[in-house]
């Protein structure tokens, strides 16, 4: 394990995920000082995420066939300049294309940063648990920066994009520590992978992911909701619920890669999902706001267990392109729970919170049924027993 350049990774990771998440931050001061409709917020909700999502394969298979350093600093770099241009601009058209050009970004930086740090975390699932946190920690900190930056107005956006320029100056200076490596290093690092993708095993995966992202988003979008609303808790509690969801998501991504370590990956995807059944039941029937509180943090540890393995096991299964794996399961799979929610926003309409939360603990349970249908492999094992070199993930 490359233990510093992995710290580093982390460290984009944060910085890429600050951006993406300042779009939705930044859209409360749009309306108060633009006076945005809801219907323009989603739009930009939609330029910023859905084509991200839709958007991140065609980079991973780009860097697969053309590793590139660059794609990683470039991405967080121009998903600041997006963040900027969309606080800057008066036009609704030019901000939607500036929420646009953050998604593409965004969606540029996940493949080859996903794979980079693979690399060096080598065969560990906790390195790649730590390097998914880092995202986490990165979007935390989004509307703390945006009130305290453009509560005064949205021309100050501009300083924004200051902590892109900072680490912007620290991969010009990684890159030019790192340049001295020897020319048999780069020939190994570009060394092709012969191993055969396994399509079948990765839309099973695909399969899975798209099973656990719908309850996710349904969670994230009406927990609030399903705290005061249905058990009369107050403006705190149900912000309270969604912090701890999330600080809870954060700890489960760390336990998944420690277990992962310790007890194999597979242990902690399975265990994962059937250990959230039982908690997201528990929410969907909670009598009090307590007792949703506790079911809400377990549904977070449990929920986010399975998440680090999971991108390690689409690698690979798709040895042959792992970027293209890292930019299916993190982007296109992830997006369709944001995809599919207003279906669940109209069935909370008609038969209430309850019942949502219901039907997507069946679409979980399903997700859960078919993880257990998963299973491990291991590319350079294959390799070994059938006498095929196999390269190890390609440090982009």
């Amino acid at each position: 394990m490359n233990r510093g350049r992995l710290a580093f990774l982390t460290g984009t990771h944060a910085v890429n995920d600050l951006y993406q998440a300042l779009i939705p931050a930044l859209l409360p001061f749009m309306v108060l000082e633009r006076g945005y409709s809801y219907t323009a917020v989603s739009g930009l909700m939609l330029a910023a995420t859905g084509l991200s999502s839709v958007v991140q394969p065609l980079f991973g298979l780009y860097a697969d066939k053309h590793p590139r350093a660059w794609l990683v600093p470039v991405g967080f770099m121009v998903a600041a300049l997006g963040v900027v241009l969309a606080g800057l601009s008066g036009d609704y058209w030019l901000t939607w294309c500036a929420a646009a050009l953050c998604g593409l970004g965004t969606a540029a930086f996940h493949p080859p940063a996903t794979v980079a740090a693979r690399a060096a975390g080598g065969a560990s699932q906790r390195a790649m648990s730590v390097f998914s946190v880092g995202g986490t920690i990165g979007a935390s900190f989004a509307p703390m920066l945006a009130a305290a930056t453009v509560s005064d107005g949205l021309a100050r956006s501009h300083l924004l994009g200051l902590p892109a320029l900072a680490m912007g100056l620290l991969w010009l200076l990684m890159a030019r520590r790192t340049s001295g490596e020897t020319s048999a290093n780069k020939t190994a690092r570009r060394s092709p992978v012969t191993a055969t993708n396994d399509w079948r095993a990765f839309a099973l995966l695909v399969a899975v992911i798209v099973g656990w992202s719908i309850p996710y988003v349904t969670a994230m979008s009406m927990l609030s909701l399903f705290i005061g609303r249905e058990l009369g808790g107050s403006s705190f509690q149900a912000a309270a619920a969604l912090t701890s969801f999330t600080a809870s998501g954060a700890v489960g991504t760390l336990l998944g890669g420690w277990l992962g370590d310790r007890r194999g990956r597979m242990w902690p995807i399975r265990a994962g999902y059937l250990l959230a059944l039982p908690a997201f039941a528990g929410l969907a029937m909670a009598p009090n706001v307590a007792t949703a509180m506790a079911c809400t943090t377990l549904v977070g540890l449990f929920m986010f267990m399975p998440f680090a393995p999971q991108v390690t096991l689409a690698q690979d299964y798709l040895p042959r392109n792992p970027a293209t794996a890292s930019g299916i399961t993190l982007g296109l799979a992830l997006s369709v729970g944001g995809m599919v929610s207003p279906l669940f926003g109209l069935l909370s309409d008609a038969r209430g919170l309850r019942f949502t939360l219901t039907a997507v603990l069946c679409v979980l349970a399903i997700a859960a049924l078919m993880a257990l249908r998963l299973r491990n492999r291991n590319p350079q094992a294959e390799a070994a027993a059938t006498g095929v070199a196999v390269a190890s993930p390609v440090r982009s």
